[in-house]
């Protein structure tokens, strides 16, 4: 690949590209960024996107859009599994099985599904920055109901309306990828996904650790019930401020809101349909699809079952227990970065067929590890397994995305949507496995079994002008630019032949 990237770190990262310097905002007004002065360095010849990450800068447009990503999905990470860790007391209040706890789990990451495809294509038209305010005031709503829940059929209905906030990950990931070059796509993308998945783990010990035994023991002098009831009202807030404070104080895009530039002619009018279109027809699109569902899939059925798989396996309290599964999460904090910063790296050296080696390298570890966790007996031992595959799943997560706006440059919100899509179907089949199974060691070895296989597919990608392990070649003029297309761009994969040209407004 000629694009080589000299001293890639993840505190600032230079190309040879034609790079425009950024000026640290001496006197401008910060709220501009159609001003075209940065404090990162951008390349005009990928729409201002920045060729750099500095994560402890919080400067306009750039580093806001990065931090606000990640915080963002965090916060619906959070309110997305608030109810997770209490569970336990939960089925014991409404007197529920171990069939409608699952039944209650599939149906939390089934809504979910349906708004990952919705979305994608929405941020190509729209944007990340509204849809995810909207997402995050619509989904803590129901959160702050969680205490109105008398039966199973409540339950399974509040989950569902609460599980919309899982499809915030594609405006994180649609807002990120507007925002960086291509050569620090996968780092990105790792980064602000990785963080945003910690809201999993931290859920766990804030939930199941801290408010919780926090409300029954202070606040309600011992009573379970109560404390489960009111506790979920705290993420709520949390998500609904959020929700604001993102919507009000940062951009679309680098050079500023769509809106405002479709109103000024900047941006032509997107059609959202030829749009999604473009990424569905696309095999690579649902390769990569069964592959996020295979690791994504695979940390929300965690995130739901943990807690209380450990109490059930190995005797422990609900706050014990919690804190354990807390450790799946808490390895966001680097495993998911990690994997898009080594994709990233694999790039440099073997191009593209560098970045699919990681991705099925990453899911067959995964898979070999769910085997080895769901055999042992000892719960030091169950810790030290969890641990490793989180990381190997998580990196796989990153890996995954540092692919995705590469599948195609013209529709890279509709690819992301229809991949991220894949996490919360995986998470519904394996859920469909865990409750149908008898014996949780065969879901779990089913859940590994489709994985490594998973793995294997990888050598089935065809990415255009990029040569891939058995097909394609490189081609310097599709090594693309990951952008919004110009009136004048084709949207590309109809076929070789014949493409759809983006609907310009009139």
């Amino acid at each position: 690949m000629t694009d080589d990237v000299k001293d890639t770190n993840i505190e600032g990262v230079s190309t040879p590209d034609k790079v425009e310097e950024g000026m640290a905002n001496l006197g401008e007004d910060e709220s501009d960024p159609s001003s075209k002065k940065f404090y990162l360095k951008v390349d005009p010849d990928q729409d201002n996107k920045a060729t750099e990450l500095k994560v402890c800068s919080f400067k306009r447009p750039h580093m806001r859009a990065f931090h606000y990503s990640w915080w963002s999905f965090f916060i619906a990470f959070f309110i997305w599994f608030s109810i997770a860790p209490l569970l336990p007391e939960v089925r014991k209040t409404l007197e529920l099985s171990k069939e409608d706890i699952w039944t209650t789990n599939i149906v939390a990451v089934t809504g979910d599904i349906f708004m990952r495809f919705i979305f994608g294509a929405v941020c190509d038209k729209f944007g990340a920055r509204l849809p995810m305010g909207l997402v995050l005031m619509a989904a803590s709503i129901p959160t702050a109901m969680t205490g109105l829940v008398n039966n199973l059929t409540g339950l399974i209905f509040l989950r569902l309306f609460i599980g919309i906030a899982g499809s915030s990950f594609v405006m994180c990931q649609c807002w990120s990828t507007r925002m960086f070059s291509k050569d620090i796509v996968g780092i990105a993308n790792g980064l602000v996904g990785g963080w945003g998945n910690v809201g999993g783990g931290v859920t766990q010990i804030v939930m199941g650790t801290l408010l919780f035994p926090l409300f029954r023991d202070v606040v309600y002098d011992g009573d379970s019930e109560k404390a489960w009831r009111t506790v979920c009202v705290v993420p709520a807030v949390v998500a609904f401020i959020t929700a604001i404070v993102v919507v009000k104080t940062s951009e679309d895009c680098p050079d500023g809101n769509y809106s405002d530039l479709k109103k000024q002619g900047r941006m032509p009018e997107i059609s959202a349909a030829k749009s999604f279109r473009a990424g569905a027809i696309d095999l690579n699109t649902w390769l990569l699809f069964v592959q996020y569902a295979c690791c994504f899939g695979v940390e929300l059925t965690m995130n739901n079952f943990s807690a209380t798989y450990f109490v059930d396996e190995f005797g422990l309290t609900t706050e014990t227990a919690s804190a354990i599964a807390s450790i799946f999460g808490f390895m966001n904090i680097f495993a998911r970065g990690l994997g898009g910063f080594t994709s990233d790296k694999f790039m440099i050296k073997f191009g593209m067929r560098g970045r699919i080696f990681w991705q099925g390298l990453t899911l067959i570890i995964e898979g070999v590890l769910i085997f080895l966790f769901a055999s042992v007996t000892s719960l030091w031992a169950a810790i030290l397994l969890l641990t490793l595959f989180s990381i190997f799943v998580q990196a796989a997560e990153g890996s995954t995305y540092g692919i995705v706006p590469y599948i195609n440059p013209s529709a890279p919100g509709a690819v992301a949507g229809i991949v991220g899509a894949g996490g919360p179907t995986g998470a519904v089949a394996f859920g469909l496995g865990f409750r149908q199974l008898a014996k949780v060691k065969d879901a779990y070895f089913l859940m590994a079994s489709l994985v490594l296989f998973s793995g294997c597919i990888s050598l089935l990608f065809n990415i255009k002008g990029h040569k891939c392990v058995l097909f394609g070649q490189d081609d310097e003029t599709k090594t693309g630019a990951l952008r919004i297309p110009d009136g004048d761009d084709d949207i590309e994969g109809e076929d070789d032949a014949e493409k759809d040209v983006i609907e310009v407004a009139s």
